[in-house]
């Protein structure tokens, strides 16, 4: 991944390729998108246009200011599509990466899109699992001793602990020296968007909307996505961060869908 750019909002993106097509790339919440590292080698062989992977407000790089709501990160990302000047645009979003995806489809924050595909996005949420969220919104950003234990905390909230080695450089993208100490990439306070019903969000999108989730994902069932998408299809024994356990599986999908 390139070493990146400031837009005028503050949200800090990755860009490749080239061509007159725009593919985004939208990250889940707690991770950033050095989570796509492993499935750009596919893209840059195989799309014909250009990436752009941009960092979500409050998270990696981007500028650490809220408001944090869904609105927000969707004008976010419109901006950053309008400076590209894009012929058509695909939107590519892994869970709460995918709901802002489909706000930004709704063409009211000008940009218009041809295509979303987003997996692994939670639909349902419980009263508690909002209260909890929440909880966590208001509190401070822990500061870590070690950057082991940053690094350690970073892979659990991305969903990549297990999958990711601590050393490698998409670990390193979560963690920033701080206080004397180490934190995490991750405004807490981003946790606040959770609560909007998804399932009405995501049937805002004008766009075409494909949905998809890992086998293993515990975060989605199939027949929840077939009532938006009843063509939506599951990744056999992969979970919920399947773009990054198995990058072919997941481009077939996302190229499927750009069709």
């Amino acid at each position: 991944m390139d070493q990146g750019h400031l837009t005028a909002r503050g949200i800090w993106a990755a860009r490749g390729g080239g061509g007159e097509r725009l593919l985004v790339l939208l990250h889940g919440m707690g991770a950033n998108a050095s989570v796509w590292e492993r499935m750009l080698p596919l893209i840059e062989r195989s799309w014909g246009g250009r990436w752009l992977a941009p960092d979500l407000r409050g998270h990696g790089r981007s500028a650490a200011e809220g408001p944090y709501g869904v609105g927000m990160h969707a004008a976010d990302v419109a901006a950053c599509i309008a400076a590209e000047v894009p012929a058509a645009v695909t939107l590519v979003g892994h869970s709460f990466g995918g709901v802002v995806a489909a706000l930004v489809a709704t063409g009211w924050y000008g940009p218009r899109v041809h295509e979303v595909a987003a997996f692994g996005v939670k639909l349902e949420w419980t009263a508690e699992e909002i209260a909890r969220a929440r909880e966590l919104s208001a509190r401070a950003a822990p500061v870590f001793a070690t950057r082991d234990e940053a690094v350690a905390r970073y892979l659990r909230i991305s969903g990549l602990a297990g999958l990711a080695a601590p050393s490698s450089a998409t670990a390193s993208a979560g963690v920033v020296a701080a206080d004397g100490g180490f934190r995490v990439t991750m405004d807490p306070r981003a946790y606040g968007a959770v609560g909007p019903s998804i399932a009405g969000l995501l049937r805002l999108a004008e766009a075409p909307l494909r949905l998809a989730a890992g086998e293993r994902d515990p975060m989605v069932a199939l027949e929840q996505m077939r009532r938006i998408d009843p063509a939506a299809e599951v990744f056999e024994g992969l979970g919920h961060n399947a773009h990054w356990e198995a990058p072919e599986r997941v481009w077939r999908f996302i190229a499927g869908a750009s069709r």
